[in-house]
């Protein structure tokens, strides 16, 4: 359900080898070809309580002012029943619908017919056709990066009509938000339900499909790798990518636009939500072929987990900050505001410059200097599914020797300071931090399984070296 990133900083070359080692390989590649009750469980209680959570931290702010405890005091002390909650939530209506639909139609015209001519003139920033890595089947798919060109475009238009054609206010969607929910769930639903029925019936790439027999999790972790409808229009990389990611930025300019109007004035801890979290999704969209690189493109299949959290999950929960300020404005002092910009620039920083030396590394085979020194490294090896031994080099200097997952704490950081600007008075806008926290300590783990499975004895001479997951010194 994120759009977060990570690749291990590695660059393989392969020699022939006459062993062969299926289990390794099957373990390397996303998801399980077995379900043991706890994953089933843990399947279950996503799929029952993620769209329940969603509603809830949504309601609360639009009954409850952004009280978490409110609705269930109200609850406990029969205040109020369930069907008064519910009955006084806005349904979808046929407006929240049109507009769903055209931003949807859009955002695939976007992605699909209009190729990208932004690597053209941007200096630095690769775009256009672009190869992802190797599918467990051996398959290479092309892609076509243009994600930056259709935020530019959607966003020229956005401000063309808030200051010119006026053909909409820029509040629309927080006017439509709980509408607009229905809406997202209904895409989801039906874009994971169709992956699932297409991997069973008419999948893209067959030998790239994953059945465990078990309905729940084969609806959840997905059965296809990479379906895709035609030549272009791939599942993971447009839901990954659009239409929740383009969204974001606009969703709190309409957040701030809001406040505008209630209040006369847009906060300064609003104008740092936009700035920061612009700037994340800017830098999602300038390194969007790096992306064809990470967990989420090279492991995840599509299902339920990616459908609906990038439908839903992704827009409603990752703009809690900018919904709360929109019914608490808050205004920080001078040192405040300064202190969580650093926070959150020093954080990207970090986030940044981490993934650029892995990079950097991977792309000159270690041939590079990170820090003004020849990089440190342990080299790897092992076996795929076709008795092939590769190697690896895993960098064990840098931003990279410090940690194991360090580009995860600059993400970090940069979290807490979407967070920080909304001030102590609710625990609503820190629920971000926390689930960041959860959902990158177990990509840590889940990453580092898989790694072990893979490499073995090599990968504990790595962690040898670099002890620490996250935080140096501590963990």
């Amino acid at each position: 359900m994120a759009a977060h990133q990570d690749k291990k900083p590695s660059e393989e070359r392969k020699h022939k080898s006459t062993q062969n080692d299926t289990r390794t390989s099957q373990v390397q590649w996303g998801r399980a070809w077995e379900v043991d009750w706890f994953s089933l469980a843990s399947i279950l209680l996503l799929l029952l309580f993620a769209p329940l959570i969603t509603y809830y931290f949504i309601m609360s702010c639009d009954q409850y002012q952004c009280s978490l405890t409110d609705p269930l005091i109200d609850l406990l002390m029969r205040n109020k029943h369930l069907s008064d909650i519910w009955n006084r939530t806005p349904t979808l209506t046929y407006r929240a619908a049109g507009i769903y639909t055209i931003w949807v139609a859009f955002q695939v015209v976007l992605y699909v017919f209009i190729p990208d001519f932004c690597h053209k003139f941007l200096p630095g920033y690769v775009g256009g056709v672009q190869e992802g890595a190797v599918t467990p089947a051996g398959v290479v798919n092309k892609y076509e990066i243009n994600g930056l060109q259709a935020w530019i475009i959607t966003h020229v238009l956005w401000f063309a009509n808030a200051y010119y054609f006026h053909f909409f206010s820029p509040t629309i969607i927080f006017d439509n938000w709980i509408p607009l929910l229905w809406c997202a769930n209904i895409l989801g639903y039906t874009v994971s339900t169709f992956a699932m029925i297409k991997g069973y019936f008419f999948p893209t790439n067959a030998k790239d499909c994953k059945f465990t027999g078990n309905f729940f999790y084969d609806y959840m972790m997905g059965i296809e790798f990479n379906p895709r409808i035609g030549k272009w229009f791939d599942f993971k990389l447009f839901f990954n990518g659009r239409p929740g990611i383009v969204a974001w930025t606009l969703i709190n300019l309409s957040y701030a636009a809001k406040q505008q109007e209630l209040y006369g004035q847009v906060t300064n801890s609003m104008i740092l939500v936009n700035v920061l979290q612009g700037i994340y999704v800017l830098d999602f969209f300038w390194n969007e072929a790096w992306y064809l690189k990470t967990i989420d493109i090279c492991h995840d299949h599509f299902g339920w987990y990616l459908g609906w959290g990038d439908c839903v999950w992704l827009p409603y929960l990752y703009t809690l900050q900018g919904l709360y300020l929109v019914y608490h404005p808050v205004q920080l002092g001078t040192a405040n505001a300064i202190g969580i910009l650093m926070l959150g620039l020093i954080g990207y920083y970090i986030f940044r410059m981490t993934n650029h030396q892995k990079d950097l590394f991977r792309r000159t085979n270690g041939n590079c200097k990170i820090w003004g020194k020849k990089p440190e490294y342990i080299e790897c090896s092992y076996m795929s599914v076709d008795g092939t031994k590769y190697y690896s080099k895993l960098m064990t200097s840098g931003f990279w020797g410090w940690a194991r997952h360090f580009n995860y704490t600059g993400d970090l950081m940069g979290s807490l300071a979407y967070c920080l600007t909304c001030g102590f008075e609710h625990i609503l806008p820190y629920f971000y931090i926390v689930y960041m926290i959860i959902l990158l300590t177990h990509r840590c783990i889940r990453d580092e399984h898989r790694c072990f499975s893979k490499y073995g004895k090599d990968w504990k001479r790595y962690t040898a070296a670099v002890p620490y997951r996250l935080i140096p010194g501590i963990f």
